[in-house]
């Protein structure tokens, strides 16, 4: 299986990790956003199965780009990659639509099981 897949976080080398942490022939594209606002505009201008979206962003952060996303009805698999790991917060972007939260750093065997978990990989 391999799809599109958009990774959103103003850190390069977050987006580097989590890139590095996906299986070698996970993604058939690896797209970048630096901030909320521009994973929207690809999200509307390019279709993409999976967004791994970090929450605290300039511009546009996690949580507004999963309102938008719910409130714009884009189909999209999303999964949180963040730092800031306070349980009302895992509960929050559960409830706007999100398949899991993973803490920062990214490590590869938990972002693998979550994929395989949710039948991505």
């Amino acid at each position: 299986m391999s799809f599109p897949v958009l990774i959103c976080d103003d850190s390069a080398i977050a987006r580097k990790m989590v890139q590095r942490s996906l299986p070698d022939d996970f993604a058939s594209e690896i797209h970048l956003a630096n901030n909320g606002q521009e994973a929207l505009m690809h999200l509307e201008q390019n279709p993409v199965a999976l967004l791994f979206l970090d929450l605290t962003m300039p511009v546009m952060d996690g949580l507004q780009v999963l309102q938008e996303i719910k409130q714009r009805c884009i189909e999209v698999f999303v999964i949180v990659i963040s730092g800031d790991i306070q349980p009302e917060m895992k509960h929050r972007v559960s409830q706007l639509g999100a398949l899991d939260f993973i803490e920062k750093p990214v490590d590869a065997p938990r972002l693998q099981q979550t994929l395989q978990r949710f039948g991505l990989y």
